[in-house]
């Protein structure tokens, strides 16, 4: 045996307030001996047996020991039902341990090997298979993490079967995402939801075999009882209302382009997205606080959540689809609000947009100030022509006005990223159905209703008119909050909805599709269609 090994057996052990000699406490035998050796790579295994004094936590013969031998393979057993790598856990070569564990070396070897199983797997659906920011770069956030040594220890003093369930997620969200989970691995093993639809355009009073398969699809979806009819009638277009609303769609009940394609989209597509959102549910398993904001750049929308319901919500515009301006994940704290703001321009967009025709011409993009580093507006008669990206001393800003790219109001939860919630003139943009036009902050729809929504929950009795004053006056205010809010970016392209079902988004910067390859390639597993129906599509 290691030196090393056998020494740490022998150092005392810290007991409540007591330190005891090991020699006294524990034994040292071939069962110890192997657990020692077993657990000499992990920091938490060694101290949890150094402190148990080997006591055995899986393999004794007594009912506790057992209970958690049973509780842990029930608990594995359904790891796909969570969107789990089932062969990170392998259940069947446990068993087989469990039965080739005849003398006690193999049983300290098997005490082990369940302990490291189980840290693995509580950690794994209780905060995520995968790190965030190493898959997908813009997630600022990192995932929860789980004290191993407090697992174990909790364990030792719970109730097996109900600890391994308490390891899930408590989310509502988490729990629907799981039953439509379960709903969409039934239709992919059913094999499909009928043949696509193929017309190019479909709407009330059309006929033929498109409607028919449009019938059929949106049967097998939910969203229309079964039919024969051939024919486009009402109950049909409201069904495509219906779905239009869940996957973000104008809602017009006319099948075309964009809503063809996501009618076609297969059940194996949906489960997917669905796996995805459950890791990501598992990456956000911490306390969002009772009121937060809640912005799903996927949705294009920002919400205030108090008590887990929606206070109020508006439309937003998030950063255009391109590597430096796609809008990040992460999770701040929302302190203040200012009113008639100035917008200080990003480098990035100085040098890049505005230094060119500056260059050109020093009067241009007048809505400007050019300010030096005394905060001095710069005389821009002097010109510009011969300073270059790297060479240009200014910084510029636009004061306060209807026409401030940030509007009349914006929301600071300040951070890095220099990302933050915002007024816009630029009302148009949001009649789009897809809202990535920003240089990466976030815009407002109804910011006014917005900072009303905030101040009233502040405490604040007349919102609107305390923030009426302050616009009127046109002076650059800050308005803090008593209370201030989290602000969580998400990115969600399947949200389960509190009465049943699922609305579902496009990957707009195509982070889910990045992050559902990488679970495969941990060995996260899709269901698979029945060998019956597989034969009967051949």
């Amino acid at each position: 045996m290691n030196a090393a090994i056998f020494r740490r057996l022998a150092v005392p052990v810290v007991v409540g307030c007591f330190a005891m000699p090991a020699a006294v406490v524990a034994q040292v035998t071939p069962f110890t001996q192997a657990i020692a050796v077993a657990a000499s790579g992990d920091e938490a295994l060694s101290t949890y047996y150094r402190a148990s004094n080997y006591e055995p936590l899986w393999t004794d013969a007594d009912t506790d020991d057992r209970a958690r031998r049973e509780a842990l393979l029930s608990a594995i057993s359904k790891a796909d039902l969570h969107g789990l790598p089932a062969g990170r856990y392998d259940a069947g070569r446990l068993r087989s341990m469990m039965g080739d564990a005849k003398d006690v070396r193999a049983r300290g070897k098997l005490e082990v090997e369940l302990s490291r199983i189980f840290l693995r797997f509580a950690s794994d659906i209780s905060t995520g298979i995968l790190e965030p920011t190493k898959v997908v770069p813009k997630i600022r956030r990192a995932a929860p993490e789980n004290n191993r040594l407090d697992l174990l220890r909790n364990l030792s003093s719970a109730r097996p079967h109900a600890f391994m369930e308490s390891l899930t997620p408590d989310s509502l969200e988490y729990t629907r995402l799981v039953r439509e989970r379960l709903r969409l691995a039934a239709a992919v093993q059913q094999g499909s939801w009928g043949e696509p639809v193929e017309a190019a355009r479909l709407e009330e009073g059309a006929s033929g075999a498109d409607v028919v398969r449009l019938g059929d699809r949106l049967a097998a979806m939910g969203y229309l009882g079964r039919s024969a009819t051939q024919t486009f009638d009402a109950a049909m277009r409201e069904a495509v209302e219906r779905f239009q609303a869940d996957h973000g769609l104008k809602v017009d009940g006319i099948v075309g382009g964009k809503t063809r394609d996501e009618l076609n989209a297969s059940p194996e597509e949906r489960l997917g997205s669905i796996l995805v959102a459950m890791e990501r549910e598992r990456w956000m398993n911490r306390d969002l606080g009772d009121r937060h904001v809640w912005v799903n750049l996927t949705d294009f929308r920002a919400k205030i959540i108090v008590d887990g319901e929606t206070y109020f919500e508006t439309k937003s515009v998030i950063g255009k689809d391109m590597p430096d301006r796609e809008t990040p994940e992460f999770s701040d704290t929302m302190e203040h609000m200012v009113i008639n703001p100035y917008w200080y321009v990003p480098r990035s967009i100085i040098v890049n947009e505005y230094l060119p025709g500056l260059r050109r011409n020093p009067y241009a993009h007048g809505q400007l100030e050019v300010i030096n580093s005394r905060g001095q507006v710069v005389n821009r008669g002097r010109g510009f022509s011969n300073y270059s990206s790297r060479t240009f001393p200014f910084s510029m800003r636009q004061p306060p006005g209807p026409q401030n790219a940030l509007g009349r109001v914006k929301f600071m939860f300040p951070n890095k990223y220099n990302i933050y919630l915002h007024d816009t003139p630029a009302q148009s943009l949001f009649q789009q159905e897809v809202r990535a036009f920003s240089h990466g902050c976030i815009r407002l729809d109804d910011p006014y209703e917005f900072a009303e929504a905030l101040l009233r929950l502040d405490g604040v009795l007349d919102p609107m008119g305390m923030l009426q004053k302050y616009l009127n006056s046109g002076n650059n205010t800050r308005v803090g909050l008593v209370e201030p809010l989290p602000v969580h970016l998400v990115y969600r392209t399947a949200i389960a909805k509190p009465g049943g079902g699922v609305e579902y988004r496009g990957d707009i910067y195509g982070r889910d599709a990045l992050i559902l390859d990488a679970l495969r390639t941990e060995g996260v597993e899709l269901p698979q269609r029945s060998l019956r129906v597989a034969s009967a599509a051949q």
